[in-house]
């Protein structure tokens, strides 16, 4: 079983569709491809941005961008709307849900199917490799294609820094360093809190496994098979939570909420650093207009061998729903070469702080003096390759993983607030989630 399936079969036809599309009743009109996405605010204006330019550059289609919420809204709309046969041709699906989206065998169109039926030009190749290889199926086929990819990254308070006696150019390196500074901020009056986080269980557990090089779960963290158990209990991560535990009875570390839900803290000058995001760049340029920003790379153990490995992305890519037309294909395609041009992916990448999928986008940033001019704009791109991936760093692909990272949530809340230990905490979300994963083995079982 699936979450897509239908009481009957899965295969649409256009007539079924009539409810989300489509211009095909005069033979002038633009054919319509509408795309369900999930960025708001700030990130939503791009995104229309994205849209309306590419309209702009021919008249047989219309792409129309509809806001459906945030993450899990929209792709919870997309599966109910699936099952009512008034889907949209394009979804944004954020990364956790990619076990899920691969797993919905007959719901989508894969992307390197759509584009080579539909003549366009496609090179896996062109794309960043650590981005690529979160999206492929065991044969290398790309089957979503990369948007918004990120990956989290530390932001810091040059004037809180300064005002404590610290370097304002030198960010922390280590979670010592961390530590070290967090005290001497709060010390010296210039901040009551050392550090906050967003997307604490992609921050703190995730990435912080990959830059370690330690597992999450077993099977090359699930992506050798649904077969899969959580790992993140390990001696490591034990170690890390307990301290972040710890930190927060003094505020060297202040939790703020379970997505970016910390942002104000840092917005406001309470906490002097902030983990989050490289997108969370466009947030911080609107409203952390008060102070000089600073950026590094995450933080890491130094008696770690190895470490730091690499970080591992995060956002969402555009999968493609099955039962629609041609020519809305036809569309989704071109609009996927355009999204994917070196000038639209640079410009996406400088005004948000997501990657830029393509090696051919990043090269023009380079080249137009972006990084020169704004140092440390680089960092998501320089963590994400610091050394090739391995089992442990080359991403995550777990079924059920939004419940899962919702359970992760619940019990390091608990663990924030005294209930439980760090290592009670972390024993008890491997083995609800593993509950999980198991479900979700049951459902998709061949």
């Amino acid at each position: 079983m699936n979450i897509f399936r239908t009481a009957g079969s899965i295969a649409l036809t256009g007539a079924a569709l009539a409810g989300v599309a489509l211009g095909s009743s005069a033979a002038h009109a633009a054919t319509e491809v509408v795309w369900w996405h999930a960025m708001g605010g700030e990130l939503g204006q791009k995104v229309e941005k994205i849209a309306s330019d590419f309209n702009a550059t021919q008249s047989d289609y219309q792409v129309v961008p509809v806001y459906k919420g945030n993450y899990t809204e929209t792709m919870t709309a997309a599966i109910a709307a699936f099952r009512a046969r008034e889907h949209p041709t394009i979804v944004q699906v954020f990364e956790v849900g990619t076990g899920t989206m691969m797993a919905a065998k007959g719901a989508i169109y894969p992307v390197y199917e759509l584009m080579e039926k539909s003549g366009e030009p496609f090179d896996p190749n062109a794309y960043l490799q650590a981005v690529v290889g979160y999206y492929t199926d065991t044969d290398g086929n790309m089957l979503s294609m990369p948007f918004n990819s990120s990956t989290p990254i530390l932001y810091y308070n040059k004037n809180v820094f300064e005002k404590a006696g610290l370097d304002a150019n030198t960010p922390p390196k280590t979670w010592g360093d961390v530590e070290e500074f967090s005290r001497k901020i709060i010390d010296a009056g210039a901040a009551p809190c050392g550090f906050t986080t967003g997307w604490q269980s992609w921050v703190q557990l995730e990435n912080f496994s990959s830059l370690h090089n330690v597992p999450f779960a077993s099977n090359a963290n699930g992506f050798g098979g649904i077969d899969t158990v959580l790992e993140f209990n390990g001696p490591l991560q034990k170690r890390h939570i307990a301290n972040m535990a710890e930190w927060q009875k003094s505020k060297i570390f202040d939790y703020g909420g379970r997505r970016s839900d910390s942002a104000p803290k840092f917005y406001s000058g309470e906490c002097a650093m902030y983990m989050n995001s490289s997108a969370a760049l466009a947030g911080i340029r609107t409203n952390a207009k008060d102070f000089d920003v600073g950026v590094g790379m995450l933080p890491y153990y130094e008696d770690v061998d190895g470490a730091p490995q690499n970080s591992i992305i995060g956002g969402a890519t555009l999968w493609v729903l099955s039962g629609h037309g041609d020519e809305e294909y036809k569309g989704a395609a071109k609009f996927f070469t355009y999204l994917s041009s070196p000038e639209v992916q640079s410009w996406w990448h400088e005004e948000t702080g997501y990657l830029p999928i393509t090696t051919a986008a990043y090269d023009l940033t380079r080249e137009q003096g972006y990084y020169k001019e704004n140092p440390g704009a680089d960092t998501s791109v320089l963590q994400m390759n610091l050394n090739p991936p391995t089992e442990n760093s080359k991403g995550l692909r777990l079924g059920n993983f939004v419940q899962i990272r919702d359970v992760i949530n619940e019990e390091l809340e608990e663990v924030w607030s005294g209930a439980k230990s760090a290592e009670q905490g972390l024993d008890d979300a491997v083995e609800r989630g593993n509950r999980l994963l198991r479900e979700f083995e049951d459902q998709n079982a061949s």
